[in-house]
């Protein structure tokens, strides 16, 4: 509920978040599964795992999210913004997402003294965002063309920088003449 709030007055929109807040249950399922089907416990190095994974995977519908916004506040339609912003964060995303799984291999695979207790972090880790990833770059676009809006409004801080950078080039203008 905190993220939905903060995304919220991040995005000044209350559809935005609720997009990326389709994320999470993949995460989620994702790790459960993985735990079940590997015969690892959900304990408290589980739970952290998945904390983090949260983290990792709104961040992945963030990034979709905003740059297709911002397509659209340029004056794209809805399926060709989300479209494009899928195809163009799709490295970054799978970037991001296997230099984690890569990080929390040694964790998964129990390298290193006493690190046994800490295998069902990197199994939640690895199965979670391995999930979330491939299904994030459909579920996304997907809940975007359903969910969100027409037109993208432009926000009030824009329409103030955009209003002053416009009256100081009209009084150079006026000063010109």
């Amino acid at each position: 509920m905190l993220i939905y709030l903060v995304l919220s007055a991040q995005f000044e929109s209350f559809r935005d978040p609720f997009i990326i807040m389709f994320t999470v249950p993949l995460a989620l399922a994702g790790a459960v599964v993985t735990l079940w089907y590997f015969g690892k416990t959900l304990n408290i190095f589980s739970q952290i795992g998945i904390i983090m994974l949260i983290g990792l995977v709104t961040k992945n519908g963030i990034l979709i999210v905003e740059f297709a916004n911002q397509r659209k506040a340029a004056g794209m339609e809805r399926l060709e913004a989300i479209t494009e912003a899928a195809i163009s964060r799709f490295r970054p995303i799978l970037m991001t997402s296997l230099s984690t799984i890569l990080g929390a291999m040694p964790i998964a695979l129990a390298l290193g003294a006493g690190s046994e207790s800490r295998v069902s972090m990197g199994t939640a880790i690895i199965g979670g965002l391995t999930l979330s990833t491939l299904l994030t770059l459909y579920v996304v676009p997907a809940m975007y063309e359903y969910i969100s809006g027409k037109r993208k409004t432009v926000s009030n801080l824009e329409a103030m920088s955009d209003g002053s950078e416009d009256k100081g080039q009209k009084m150079e203008n006026d000063d010109e003449r």
